[in-house]
């Protein structure tokens, strides 16, 4: 399946739509954003760091860990009202424009012009 950031965006506000509380306050987004992205590292960790998981602990897929960190931001945008196409767009193009020619380009031999 095949989502836009509108159709995330519009899905995430009709599930939270359902309930009374709403949206968490920003502060609680940003320490869920952050418990999330944690989860995702220690199963990157596991998977391709040094840390090997105890015999206890389940296989998490990393796609799961992922999509919990695209809801929460997701509820983030939603709450304060951003539209996540703008954000990206804005976020793109500063750094296709401050980074054009940090980075060495496949078919080129130099790597960071500045």
């Amino acid at each position: 399946m095949n989502y836009t950031t509108k159709d995330i965006q519009q899905r995430v506000d009709h599930y939270i739509s359902q309930f009374k509380e709403g949206y968490f306050s920003p502060l609680s987004l940003q320490a869920r954003l952050t418990e999330e992205v944690g989860e995702m590292a220690r199963e990157i960790n596991h998977r391709y760091g040094e840390k090997p998981k105890k015999k206890t602990e389940k296989d998490k897929a990393l796609e799961e860990e992922l999509g919990d960190v695209i809801f929460v931001l997701t509820c983030f945008a939603n709450s304060l009202d951003i539209d996540m196409s703008e954000a990206f767009e804005q976020s793109m193009s500063k750094i296709e424009s401050r980074d054009k020619n940090r980075w060495t380009r496949k078919g080129e031999g130099s790597s960071y012009n500045e």
